[in-house]
């Protein structure tokens, strides 16, 4: 696949790649913390694409081939303390490039689908551009709020570990990771899982893969409590989460169906923080019933 570029007006500039019929109807994919947009997993984009969906994914400012923001990082400390440093940008900024994105490419309306922190974005479209987001797809995301979807103490242990220094040590980090978020229930695949943490590192230069991470996470603390503005979300929406997720406590994704009037709330036994193969088809399934009415056309 062949990566392409949007200079946003006064923004950074953005990544992205598109699958499908060129005349379907759009329908993002909007990753999470660290990830780029090889992270959606294969069969998933080819279930969309096989359902006629035009697929737009990109990289987010600080993460793959996009622009790395020229600000400092917060420290331990404050990531800890959820005290992001004065003049951090946030998860509305994150959204304008979404947004941005999608005039640059001439898309007036589309149906969004979002993952975790890549939720959390997509809900911020969804609330302040009503008029562009046909339906909403939250897959295991949250709402700020501090007393809900807090990561457990154990997967804070791992991220706060040494960044990887070199691919093995990057490879064997993620593979550390996704064994603590997945799930016995649905496991990973190995394979595609060290395929993919190789193929991050050399498609984003190495150490700079992971160099923004820490200014996301500040970009999700300076949001804050984000409940009130999620009601004034108005198209279909559909909250999934699994109950064993350690990244993002299920208590995160129940808040977010409760702010949202009228969204529909999917629990998955046995789901964790991982887009797993097993899940690929379910997810599809869910965001499709959302996006086409009952004679199968789009909303």
């Amino acid at each position: 696949m062949t990566d392409s570029f949007a200079d946003l007006p006064g923004g950074p500039r953005i990544c992205y790649r598109e699958d499908g019929p060129a005349g379907g109807v759009p329908l993002v994919l909007i990753a999470g913390l660290g990830l780029d947009l090889t992270s959606w997993p294969r069969p998933m984009i080819e279930g969309f694409t096989g359902r006629g969906f035009r697929v737009i994914r990109f990289d987010n400012r600080d993460a793959g081939c996009s622009d790395r923001i020229k600000a400092p990082n917060p420290g331990k400390l404050r990531q800890l303390l959820a005290k992001p440093l004065p003049g951090a940008y946030d998860l509305g900024d994150m959204a304008e490039d979404t947004v941005g994105l999608l005039d640059h490419l001439g898309v007036e309306k589309t149906h969004l689908v979002g993952m975790s922190m890549g939720g959390m974005i997509a809900q911020t479209v969804a609330a302040r551009n009503p008029g562009r987001v046909l339906s909403l797809t939250s897959i295991f995301s949250t709402t700020g709020h501090r007393r809900v979807g807090q990561p457990a103490k154990s997967t804070l242990v791992r991220m706060a570990r040494r960044p990887a220094r070199t691919v093995e040590e990057s490879v064997t980090g993620h593979l550390s990771l996704m064994g603590h978020l997945g799930s016995a229930t649905f496991p990973l695949d190995k394979d595609v899982e060290t395929a993919w943490a190789t193929g991050l590192w050399e498609r984003a230069g190495g150490r700079r893969a992971r160099s923004g991470i820490a200014r996301q996470i500040g970009a999700i603390q300076a949001s804050g409590d984000r409940s009130a503005e999620l009601g004034r979300i108005t198209c279909p929406t559909v909250v999934v989460h699994g109950d064993t997720d350690r990244m993002v406590h299920h208590s995160g994704g129940r808040a977010t169906a409760k702010a949202i009037s009228g969204a529909r709330y999917v629990e998955i036994p046995g789901m964790g923080h991982h887009i797993a193969p097993d899940l690929v088809d379910r997810l599809v399934e869910l965001t499709s019933e959302l996006a086409l009415d009952p004679a199968g056309e789009t909303r």
